[in-house]
């Protein structure tokens, strides 16, 4: 834990970040905000990963840090115990051991403006104006919601959009999965970061080319191909399209905390972690 007056403290910081990522945009459903961590420690490093896991706390020990911001909650849902002989009483107990807080922007991520999907459409080349995929009926702006739509600076084969995909994401075990013709010409372009299932009739009422997603099931994506006249789809590891983001929230918190002014500033370091926690770790083939 760091001691240094001069920077801020993790409730000046969680109220900086906040105020760019609102909890109240928050699905009902969520669990979002301080997870761990006295609101009254000094913060001097700040690390940004997907996924509070095992890998995450090492790589925030090892450099030192006051701050995990995660864009996975470490507790969706109730627990009644939080011992150290489960996965997640494990991390609780190091977080607090070493005074390294933990806190989490999941769903009002997701649905900011700039937010989550927004990210994964620069990473995979979309330029120009976005428009949410699913919007925000809460927002008169019509800027927030789930997913984006945008487009490509020119058309391409859906072969070509693939591997521009995979050259914009980390790499993970399983690649990347296309279902659709290869040569079908693309311009218009859904996304949405994270599990898209939900989103692909969205994606079919846009009339857009190809929807970019993760954890496309095989019933609802084999349906969804079986009829004809919607996009091709294009399927990444959940970890893969969510990670652009850091890079976003990170400045954004910078951004927050030098508009807020007073002594501290934004004497605060921040940094993404590169570490793959994607769930899956090798893919076979047949040869």
């Amino acid at each position: 834990m760091n001691t240094d007056s001069a920077h801020p403290t993790l409730s000046d910081v969680t109220a900086a970040f906040e105020r760019v990522y609102p909890p109240a945009w928050a699905a009902s459903w969520d669990a979002v905000g301080l997870v761990a961590g006295d609101p009254a420690q000094q913060v001097a490093r700040v690390l940004f990963a997907v996924d509070p896991v095992d890998a995450v706390v090492d790589e925030a020990l090892t450099w030192g840090a006051d701050l995990i911001i995660t864009h996975h909650p470490l507790m969706l849902r109730g627990v009644t115990s939080v011992a150290a002989n489960t996965p997640k009483g494990r991390i609780v107990h190091r977080l607090i051991r070493s005074g390294t807080a933990l806190y989490t922007a999941h769903t009002n991520a997701d649905t900011a403006s700039p937010g989550v999907s927004d990210a994964l459409a620069r990473a995979v080349g979309l330029t120009g104006p976005l428009r949410p995929l699913d919007p925000d009926a809460t927002d008169p702006e019509g800027r927030r919601g789930i997913g984006r739509i945008g487009a490509l600076d020119r058309p391409v084969l859906l072969r070509e959009f693939a591997e521009q995909v995979a050259r914009g994401l980390p790499a993970t075990a399983a690649g990347i999965r296309v279902a659709g013709d290869p040569d079908r010409l693309v311009s218009t372009v859904a996304v949405s970061g994270g599990a898209g299932d939900s989103l692909l009739g969205a994606a079919r009422a846009a009339d857009v080319d190809v929807f970019v997603t993760s954890d496309l099931r095989h019933h609802p994506a084999s349906e969804f191909v079986e009829d004809p006249g919607g996009p091709a789809l294009v399927d990444t590891a959940h970890f893969a399209s969510e990670w652009p983001w850091l890079a976003d929230g990170a400045r954004h918190l910078v951004d927050a905390l030098g508009r807020a002014g007073g002594p501290d500033g934004a004497n605060v370091e921040v940094r993404v972690s590169t570490t793959v926690t994607d769930a899956w770790s090798q893919a076979v083939s047949h040869v």
